[in-house]
């Protein structure tokens, strides 16, 4: 059963909650359950916070007894998100009209840059932005994130920044400013209707994951990887790597991207970058110095000939100066530079296909 609770809202900015006399920090999605005020009676659900999840550590509101009971729904639509759940709720998809003609129905065919997680967003995007200055980069946000779009701060920043000029929510995905009901919908939108001269595709905020070989979010970049390669875009794949963090199967190259590049059914491209090692960064909390030969080593491997390992620069200092998040997972670029190195590589990767 869903660990649900009533309580009371004590506070909005951030969202308090009071459940059996205890304060607790939550959510309330407004778009689903309206707008919450101090005093409002609520059930929220306690799950993620009182397993002391990292991504969604906090009460979710689920329903506002006070003023949520009113909504109207979207009469005019009628496909529907979170569907069989309490949450389903009606959304007007993004995915373009069939064309009359057998294919895709594509004129333009833009790069799409697969991410393996949330944290890469920024970087790509940013790296995207330098190389070619007013590129119209596109996000779609698939499976495999465990909190929704709408929560997202690297997302608002980045649309602020006009870094990213839309963002699709894709399948059990939601809260962008389109939805779409497949991936390769969302993917087919931004490359027709909406426009984009790049797209990136990643999992939200928040990886899910098992400790298992296939039972985690980053396996979601094995679908957005077929969804490129299945319409004909130029399709490259930004690795999962680290220098520092503490489990082994993520050091070097993460068990994720490599799981997810032994099984693709077709050649995409990989970027790894390419640094000054004499002036890495060091943190104080295990940011060595990383042994790239070891690396692409690792990335040879895994693309067992089939994928296409290009070496790209990056400009970490650069980046660390911009003012984009540059800390994730608990690390920070001083203490894990290569995580940051990886996207920043993969995004003047996405600017240079979009520029042929």
């Amino acid at each position: 059963m869903l660990k649900l609770r009533r309580g009371t809202v004590v506070e909005t900015d951030p969202l308090t909650v009071e459940v059996a006399g205890t304060e607790r920090r939550a959510w309330a999605d407004g778009a689903l359950v309206g707008p919450v005020e101090v005093g409002d009676e609520v059930i929220v659900n306690t799950e993620a916070l009182d397993l002391r999840l990292g991504s969604g550590g906090f009460d979710i509101v689920h329903v506002n007894l006070t003023r949520g009971l009113e909504g109207e729904g979207h009469d005019e639509a009628h496909v529907v998100k979170l569907n069989y759940t309490s949450l389903q709720h009606a959304v007007a998809p993004v995915e373009p009209p069939a064309p009359e003609e057998d294919g895709t129905g594509l004129v333009d065919r833009p790069p799409l840059l697969v991410l393996p997680l949330h944290g890469h967003l920024a970087p790509a995007a940013w790296a995207a932005g330098q190389a070619r200055p007013g590129l119209r980069v596109g996000f779609v946000q698939c499976w495999g994130g465990a909190l929704p779009g709408a929560l997202s701060r690297d997302i608002a920043e980045l649309r602020e920044r006009g870094l990213v000029c839309g963002h699709v929510t894709a399948g059990p995905a939601h809260g962008g400013e389109y939805e779409a009901i497949s991936l390769v919908g969302a993917v087919h939108a931004g490359a027709s209707r909406l426009g984009w001269e790049a797209i990136v595709c990643g999992p939200g905020p928040g990886i899910v994951g098992s400790a298992s070989r296939y039972g985690h979010g980053g396996m979601a970049a094995l679908d957005a990887a077929h969804a490129g390669l299945a319409l004909g875009l130029p399709t490259i794949v930004s690795p999962r790597l680290s220098a520092s963090d503490p489990r082994a199967r993520h050091r070097g190259l993460s068990h994720h991207t490599a799981a997810v590049l032994a099984i693709l059914l077709a050649p995409v491209r990989v970027p790894v970058p390419e640094v000054e090692l004499a002036g890495w960064p060091t943190g104080e909390r295990g940011g060595e110095r990383p042994d790239l030969p070891s690396v692409l080593d690792a990335l040879h491997r895994a693309c067992e000939g089939r994928h296409d390992v290009a070496v790209e620069p990056v400009d970490l200092e650069a980046y660390a100066a911009s003012g984009l998040p540059s800390t994730s997972m608990g690390r920070t670029l001083e203490e894990d530079p290569l995580f940051f190195a990886a996207p920043l590589a993969a995004g003047r990767a996405l600017a240079a296909a979009a520029g042929r």
